[in-house]
């Protein structure tokens, strides 16, 4: 009997198991391998997106390990693939190609910080995330203004609001098709630095700093938020990710009127 209760309960925990896969509205891999600048905020950021999936009921696997996911065979099993503040040349030539293989079969690609700051000499790379990062001043305190509120995650921001971060400059776009969600204004933050013993201007009026677009058959959402730890406890930034996070996997849309 002892035997036969034991079956039972095996059998009962896999279909539990089966019936809790089957729930999840879809599945995401976090990859958060660095060749540069390996940001501190990473444990955060993987936690918060951990957190996400258990308030909104997806998937989540993370992993620095590209020789492990970046496969057609193990790629197939994710709607989104998020780029947790990733940095540096972090793909060789035959995981270059699996990655483009699933973005052009429908795939979605979320970007989070240096996800801008990876992979400068991959021009399908640039063209995906949109815009590449240049430079960025200290920290400091400044304006965040919503440019599109008719997004998933972007209808608890008020029209401008003060957010603290690590304001990053980008090249010029890499992609026609990039649609702006939010705006940094220089004149509430000191804008001007340099980099590599260079000074690099200001970005202007439209100063991007997080955006979206259809590209190349899959969906690409970006945000230059999430250099400091704590933003990730932050609940407006954590539904403005769990926004991009929901349109890449989905592709479903928001309106806020």
């Amino acid at each position: 009997m002892t035997h036969l209760l034991r079956q039972l309960a095996m059998a009962l925990g896999l279909l539990a198991v089966a019936a809790s896969a089957q729930a999840e509205q879809f599945r995401v891999l976090v990859f958060s391998k660095t060749a540069g600048w390996h940001h501190e905020s990473i444990p955060a950021g993987v936690a918060a997106i951990q957190r996400l999936g258990q308030l909104h009921d997806f998937g989540v696997f993370w992993t620095e390990d590209a020789n492990r996911v970046m496969n057609d065979q193990e790629l197939a099993k994710y709607q989104a693939v998020v780029f947790l503040l990733t940095t540096g040349d972090i793909l060789n030539a035959e995981q270059k190609a699996a990655f483009e293989r699933y973005i052009r079969a429908g795939g979605g690609f979320v970007g989070v910080h240096s996800a801008a700051d990876t992979e400068h000499g991959w021009p399908w790379y640039a063209r995906l995330v949109g815009r590449m990062f240049l430079a960025h001043p200290a920290n400091q305190t400044a304006t965040l203004v919503v440019q599109d509120a008719n997004f998933p995650g972007m209808d608890r921001f008020p029209r401008r609001f003060l957010f603290t971060e690590e304001w990053y400059q980008f090249g010029p776009p890499q992609s026609q098709g990039l649609k702006l969600l939010l705006t940094v204004d220089e004149d509430t933050y000191r804008p001007a630095t340099e980099w590599g013993g260079k000074p690099v201007a200001p970005m202007g009026a439209k100063h991007p700093i997080s955006w979206y677009q259809q590209v190349d058959g899959g969906r690409s959402f970006y945000t230059a938020l999430g250099h400091l730890s704590a933003t990730y406890g932050d609940e407006r930034f954590q539904h403005h990710l769990f926004g991009g996070i929901y349109w890449a996997a989905t592709g479903k849309g928001f309106s806020a009127d």
